[in-house]
């Protein structure tokens, strides 16, 4: 059998006012204990911030801006310590200096473009070539609706992992986004180190 407990000030408050809307089915009245004073309200700190602006009703919400704290591709590369003579690197980022050979992964699935890659990298410097253009695309722009933002081109963030890892790293000296003219952001010249 359940124990019977008594209201708190604050439930026997709720039940007045539900019960003063309501018909009564029995005639014998309910014993509930008296309303005690509430404590003061305390004066509010004016040095205290709010944690939240004010947001009155039917207010268009304030989202904040998104933030990619990830540095963008093209600061990665930049980044990165260059290996290849500094004049060569200017007339190669300048669009200056033409690929001797180029493969596009243009809508190949990661899977299907990982293989492709590394043929044509390996094939080339036993070749003997020195310059190369590897096509990525920009990648398909979709709607962002998770929690956890994506960022747009698997392939293109993908390609500059794999050309630093076995068994492409040894192969390639220097990785740099495109001139405007050979693809830009949507491509990068690979330059090669000699066999």
């Amino acid at each position: 059998m359940a124990r019977r407990r008594h209201l708190s000030p604050e439930e026997a408050d709720l039940w007045r006012s539900v019960a003063r809307t309501a018909r009564p089915m029995h005639t014998s009245p309910l014993r509930l204990p008296d309303p005690e004073p509430g404590p003061a309200a305390p004066e509010p700190l004016h040095h205290a911030k709010p944690r939240l602006p004010f947001f009155a009703l039917g207010e268009k919400a304030r989202t904040p801006e998104r933030r990619d704290l990830a540095p963008s591709l093209p600061e990665l590369l930049g980044q990165a310590p260059l290996q290849m003579d500094a004049k060569t690197h200017g007339k190669m980022t300048r669009g200056k200096l033409a690929p001797e050979a180029r493969i596009d992964l243009h809508g190949l699935t990661l899977a299907e473009a990982h293989p492709e890659l590394i043929r044509f990298i390996l094939n080339a410097q036993a070749q003997g070539m020195r310059l190369v253009l590897v096509i990525t695309g920009k990648g398909k722009r979709h709607e962002d609706l998770g929690p956890i933002p994506q960022r747009m081109g698997a392939l293109r963030h993908q390609v500059p992992h794999w050309l630093h890892l076995p068994p492409l790293g040894p192969a390639v000296l220097q990785v740099s986004e495109a001139h405007l003219k050979h693809g830009g952001s949507g491509a990068y010249y690979v330059y090669l180190r000699r066999r």
